[in-house]
């Protein structure tokens, strides 16, 4: 890889640009109109306009990316996480291009960027799953019939969410039907893809995520974790690790359950220069 096209914004892309800074590999920040004096925008080797500010018309326009990779002789996208960093068709898009998108191969981006499908995919390999619908949700009326078989409080979630976009909670079943449209409209806007499902809500949880790199030679390995509970409207705040609630015993069994949810999707996340 010799350029990099950063698919995002922020502080994501600013993380990018550094890594690559230190691997002397050259970026390239892309970035709509309202973002033109973003701080990312200044720190890449190149910046290039790709659309007005609202995100279906710049962060989330497969077209105008691509085009912006081409007229910049990228030769890689790196999409960060949220906007297009789970979209199926922007990794297939990238791949037919002949440029190199930096995350999962379609084919795994398609079971598991759809939150809906993953879930029912985790449930058939026995990973531990929060109770909720199997897969998304056709309409209102089914909706109603997972709330009341899972109990109240639940979660409406966009099953192409991100970036803490698209999740409503319903405490309850009078709240249902203004939440639903809500999640409906936010999932469409921010991800262009209306499709939802439904969990249990949980009180007072721990968000603790595990991080795990695979190779495209099947070598899976987990590094950990980090407690990432302390949010602001469902976005991280601070991300802490060791988790100071997991023990080594948690450790090893989350470990294995990730490493496990890995192998089954034929997951990859680390390519090759």
């Amino acid at each position: 890889m010799n350029k990099i096209l950063i698919a995002n914004r922020g502080e994501i892309a600013v993380r990018i640009i550094r890594a690559c800074k230190e691997m002397n590999i050259k970026t390239v920040a892309i970035y709509s109109d309202i973002d033109k004096d973003a701080l990312h925008t200044k720190l890449a080797d190149e910046s290039i306009c790709i659309g007005p500010a609202p995100s279906n018309k710049s962060y989330l326009n497969i077209k105008n990316i691509i085009e912006a990779a081409y007229i910049t002789g990228s030769d890689s996208i790196h999409p960060g996480f949220g906007f297009l960093s789970e979209n199926i068709q922007f990794a297939k898009v990238c791949e037919e291009s002949n440029i190199k998108f930096i995350g999962p191969k379609s084919e795994v981006i398609e079971l598991l960027g759809n939150k809906s499908n993953a879930k029912k995919m985790m449930e058939k390999a026995g990973v531990p799953v929060i109770p909720g619908s199997k897969g998304s949700i056709k309409n209102l009326d089914e909706a109603k019939k997972i709330a009341d078989q899972i109990g109240y409080p639940i979660m409406i979630k966009a099953s192409a969410g991100g970036g803490g976009k698209g999740i409503r909670i319903v405490n309850f079943p009078e709240e249902l039907e203004k939440n639903y449209n809500i999640v409906k409209q936010e999932a469409k806007i921010s991800f262009n893809d209306d499709e939802l499902y439904i969990e249990k809500y949980v009180k007072n949880p721990r968000h603790v995520e595990i991080q795990i790199l695979a190779d495209e030679y099947g070598n899976i390995v987990h590094l950990g974790e980090r407690d990432c509970s302390i949010q602001r409207k469902h976005q991280k705040i601070i991300e802490e690790t060791p988790s100071t609630i997991v023990d080594e015993k948690l450790r090893f069994k989350m470990g294995e359950a990730a490493i496990k949810a890995a192998k089954i999707a034929g997951y990859t996340s680390c390519r090759y220069c």
